[in-house]
């Protein structure tokens, strides 16, 4: 049996640096969001100039990626046994998720704008958030499909098209978040799940 080594010297410090740059730059963006950050102030943060700033993030863009990157990891990784076996459907974990991101309104305004810069094909970000969304519709698909088999959710409606609903109403309600801060994007997605759920099946409601 083989072990992993772990990275040593300059290496291993070189990964410890980039993590340290990405935690700062988290907290950054998630305050004040793209525009209103600074590569400068990250710097400061971590106690790096510039230039050694940008010797571990080639561009201001390659940093924006890596924090959206870092926020899902976090984001997975704060998620406790307990709550993943809570979680009943995807429509619910997407609640969860859109719960936590209002509590973030710097990196939802990183992410929307990143997001709908990466539409380009030519744009840095393309092919993560193409492998993104296509993964998220695979899971939420399997999901939706499994409640179906059990009786939980509409088998009259694709499961397909239902998940990209499902993507489309919580990335979309951001953007109305940003604009208009009352706007409540968890509750309005627990609507959009109760129109999923399968209705009830009469013949087995008590007294029939």
């Amino acid at each position: 049996m083989t072990t992993q080594r772990k990275p040593r010297g300059p290496y291993r410090k070189g990964i410890q640096r980039r993590e340290q740059i990405l935690d700062a730059a988290l907290e950054v963006f998630s305050r004040h969001g793209d525009r209103g950050s600074s590569l400068q102030e990250i710097a400061d943060r971590v106690g790096l100039s510039l230039p050694g700033l940008l010797h571990y993030f080639g561009s201001r863009e390659e940093l924006l990626l890596a924090v959206i990157e870092r926020r899902d990891v976090l984001d997975t990784e704060s998620r406790t046994v307990k709550e993943e076996a809570e979680v009943r459907s995807p429509g619910e974990a997407v609640v969860r998720t859109v719960r936590h991101n209002m509590e973030q309104p710097g990196l939802v305004k990183l992410f929307v704008a990143l997001s709908a810069a990466a539409t380009e094909p030519a744009h840095h970000a393309h092919g993560f958030f193409t492998d993104r969304y296509r993964d998220l519709v695979l899971t939420i698909r399997k999901g939706l499909e499994s409640g179906q088999e059990n009786g939980e959710i509409r088998a009259d409606a694709n499961a397909e098209h239902m998940a990209r609903l499902l993507l489309a109403i919580s990335d979309g309600l951001q953007i109305q978040w940003l604009m208009d801060p009352s706007v409540d994007m968890a509750a309005i997605v627990e609507t959009f799940n109760l129109l999923c759920q399968a209705a009830p099946d009469r013949e087995s409601e008590p007294g029939r």
